[in-house]
C-alpha cells in the first residue's frame, strides 16, 4: 500500500517568537494612546502606526472648546490607572487640563514616536488575497494620498467625533455667527450679543452657564427634550472625604497634599471609584435605589428653579434616571433663571438671516446660533471600512450596529474597536473599561502573532448570541423608558440600546479580562512547510528565553524566569483558599 510524503518541516523559530506584523490605529484620542503605549510594551516586532486627522494627539478634548467644557464625571476616575494625576484643579476637570493630560501620558510614555498627525483615513477595504487591510491615508497638511497596508486595523476614533447638525429649514440662510459646540469659534465675541442654544444636551449644560455670565449677552435656550440635572456625581463621596460638594475647585493646598500624601491620594481615589461601582442597581427599572434617586433629584431640581417653576414643569422627565446620559450640570439650572436667558420649548420651524422662527409664529433675533446638537452616532466610522466580499460596514451596521462584547464583527477579520457599540457605561470608570479593551486587543493580537494565524474573526452565530443577550439585559432597565438619547439607535418599537455595556463597569471588566478564543473562527498562514500542519507554530523546539543574546552569559530573556519573585504565587498555607488575591476578585483562565 502507497503513502503519501509528508511535506511538513518545523518552523525554525523559537515558540514565543515574535512574527513581524503590521498594525495600524485610527484615532489619537484617550483609546489610541492608551494602545500606544500598551502594544510596544506588551509586544515586539509590531510595525505600529496611529494615523489622527487633528493637528494634535488628544481626541475629543483636542476638538471641543466652548466654554465650559469639561469632565462630567470626577476626574480622578477619568484617567489611566496606571498614571494618576494628583494636581486636577477641580472635581470636574476642564478640557485644556484633561488635553494637556493626554499630550503628557503621550510624552511620558513615548507614544508620539508612532502618531502620524494630519493623517486622514479615507477608507479601509480587507483582502482575501493577502489577508491585509489596505488604508487610503490623505495627509492634510500637504495634500499626499497613499496606500498603507496593515495585519490589524483598530477603529479608536471614538463615538462623539462626527458633530450632527441640525436639519432645519434655512438653517444656511443665518448671516450670523453659527459654530458646533465640537467646532468653536474661540475668537467670537459674545459680548452684547443675541445668543440662540439649541440644544440641552451635556455639550449645551456647560456651554450655557459660561455664555450667560459674559456681560450684556441674552441668551435663547432652544429646548425639546426633558432631561435630569443631577446632584453632581461624587457628593457623597465629597461629604466622606470632609470636602465641600458646593466647592468644586481644589486648593493649591489640597493638591500638594495629593502630591505628598500618596496615601491619602490613594484613599480619595479608591473612595470615588467604590461610589461609582457601588450604585449600579439605580439603572434597573423600578429599584429602590431609583426611585430614591427620582425623588431627591426632583425636589433638588424644583429647588433650584424656584424662581421659574415653569421650567422644571417642563424640564423634569417621566422617564428613569439615566434614561438620557445623567449630568450633573453645575450652575445649569441656576442660569436658566437669570434675567437674560429665555428657556424656549416652543419649537423651531425655520432659521432665516437674522434669527429662528417658531412654531407659534414668534420670532427670535440672533447675533449668533450655537449648536449643541450632539454628534452622528451610528459607529459606522464617516469614511468606508469594507469587509469580506467588499461588505460596506456601514450596511452591516443597519439598521443597528453589533459588534460583539463592542470589539469586533464578523465578517471584518483583524479588525477591532475601541469604545464601539455597546461599550459606554452608565455608573462607574470609563477610561478602565477602555483599558479593558486595548488589553484584550492586544491579547489578540500576540495570539496571532505566536500562534501563525493569518486572521481571526468573530462568529456570526456569537455576534447574533450578543445582540440577544443585550436585548434580552436592557429590557428592565431605565434604558428602555421612552426618552431620545444617543445611547439608542432607532426610535419607537424599533429602538435598541446600542451604546452601553449590558451590565455593570465590574461585570466588563470580567467579561474582557479573558477571550473566548473559541468564538473566533481562524484561519492559518499558509506557509511553504506547513503541509497543513496547524502545530507548527511550536516551532524549532527552542524558548526564546534561553536563545544567546550578544555578550557572554546574556540570553534574549531569562533561561531561569520562573524564579523571579514577580512570578510567584505562593498560597496561604494550610489553606489555599484564602488567598487574598482571589477574594478581591476570582481566578480567570
Amino acid at each position: 500500500m502507497g503513502s503519501s510524503q509528508s511535506t511538513f518541516t518545523l518552523k525554525d523559530a523559537p515558540i514565543d517568537g515574535h512574527r513581524p506584523m503590521k498594525v495600524r490605529v485610527i484615532g489619537a484620542g484617550y483609546s489610541g494612546i492608551y494602545l500606544g503605549i500598551r502594544i510596544p510594551q506588551r509586544l515586539r516586532n509590531i510595525d505600529l502606526r496611529i494615523y489622527d486627522k487633528n493637528d494634535a494627539v488628544g481626541g475629543t478634548w483636542w476638538v471641543n472648546r466652548y466654554p465650559g467644557c469639561a469632565c462630567d464625571i470626577p476626574s480622578h476616575s477619568y484617567q489611566y490607572s496606571f498614571n494618576p494625576n494628583p494636581d486636577w484643579s477641580a472635581f470636574y476637570a476642564p478640557q485644556k487640563e484633561i488635553c494637556a493630560y493626554l499630550q503628557a501620558t503621550a510624552e511620558k510614555y513615548g507614544v508620539m514616536r508612532f502618531v502620524k498627525l494630519l493623517h486622514n483615513v479615507e477608507s479601509c477595504r480587507w483582502s482575501e488575497t493577502t489577508k491585509k487591510w489596505t488604508l487610503t491615508v490623505l495627509r492634510t497638511d500637504t495634500g499626499e494620498k497613499f496606500e498603507d497596508e496593515a495585519d490589524v486595523l483598530i477603529v479608536a476614533r471614538g463615538n462623539l467625533s462626527d458633530p450632527a447638525w441640525p436639519d432645519i429649514p434655512g438653517f444656511k440662510n443665518f448671516q450670523g455667527e453659527v459654530m458646533h459646540s465640537a467646532s468653536w469659534n474661540e475668537d467670537y465675541d459674545f459680548k452684547n450679543k443675541r445668543v440662540g442654544v439649541i440644544g440641552n444636551g451635556s455639550s449645551a449644560i456647560q456651554i450655557v452657564p459660561s455664555l450667560q455670565k459674559i456681560e450684556g449677552t441674552q441668551l435663547s435656550c432652544f429646548v425639546r427634550s426633558k432631561t435630569w440635572i443631577t446632584n453632581p456625581f461624587g457628593d457623597v463621596v465629597m461629604k466622606q472625604l470632609g470636602l465641600d460638594p458646593k466647592q468644586l475647585a481644589f486648593s493649591p493646598e489640597q493638591r500638594q497634599e495629593f502630591v505628598d500624601n500618596p496615601e491619602k491620594f490613594f484613599k480619595f481615589r479608591k473612595t470615588i471609584e467604590l461610589d461609582g461601582n457601588t450604585v449600579h442597581a439605580v439603572s434597573l427599572r423600578g429599584s429602590e435605589m431609583q426611585r430614591s434617586a427620582i425623588a431627591a433629584f426632583q425636589t433638588a431640581m424644583r429647588d433650584r428653579l424656584a424662581k421659574k417653576p415653569e421650567i422644571a414643569d417642563f424640564l423634569i422627565p417621566s422617564f428613569g434616571i439615566g434614561c438620557r446620559r445623567s449630568t450633573p450640570g453645575p450652575g445649569y439650572l441656576e442660569a436658566l433663571v437669570e434675567d437674560n436667558v429665555d428657556f424656549i420649548t416652543d419649537p423651531i420651524t425655520g432659521i432665516t438671516a437674522d434669527g429662528a422662527t417658531l412654531k407659534s409664529g414668534r420670532s427670535v433675533a440672533l447675533d449668533a446660533l450655537v449648536c449643541a446638537t450632539g454628534f452622528n452616532t451610528s459607529f459606522a466610522p464617516p469614511f468606508a471600512i469594507d469587509g469580506r466580499g467588499g461588505l460596506a460596514l456601514a450596511s452591516r451596521f443597519a439598521p443597528h450596529p453589533e459588534a460583539y462584547l463592542s470589539l469586533a464583527v464578523d465578517g471584518f477579520p483583524n479588525l477591532f474597536f475601541m469604545l464601539g457599540p455597546n461599550s459606554a457605561i452608565g455608573s462607574g470608570s470609563l477610561t478602565i473599561i477602555l483599558e479593558a479593551e486595548g488589553d484584550y486587543v492586544v491579547k489578540c493580537i500576540r495570539k496571532l502573532q505566536r500562534d501563525d494565524y493569518a486572521c481571526m474573526s468573530v462568529s456570526p452565530a456569537r455576534v447574533r448570541d450578543w445582540a440577544e443577550y443585550c436585548r434580552a439585559y436592557f429590557a428592565n432597565t431605565v434604558y428602555t423608558d421612552p426618552c431620545h438619547s444617543w445611547y439608542k439607535s432607532g426610535s419607537g418599537s424599533d429602538a435598541r440600546v446600542t451604546g452601553l455595556w449590558p451590565g455593570s463597569t465590574m461585570h466588563a471588566l470580567e467579561a474582557l479580562r479573558a477571550p473566548r478564543w473559541e468564538d473566533y473562527e481562524w484561519e492559518g498562514r499558509d506557509d511553504e512547510g506547513a503541509g497543513g500542519n496547524r502545530m507548527r507554530w511550536l516551532g524549532n523546539g527552542w524558548s526564546i528565553t534561553h536563545i544567546k543574546g550578544e555578550g557572554d552569559g546574556e540570553y534574549q530573556g531569562d533561561p531561569a524566569w520562573y524564579l523571579e519573585s514577580k512570578f510567584l504565587n505562593v498560597p496561604p498555607e494550610g489553606r489555599p483558599e484564602d488567598d487574598a488575591e482571589f477574594k478581591i476578585r476570582p481566578f480567570s483562565y
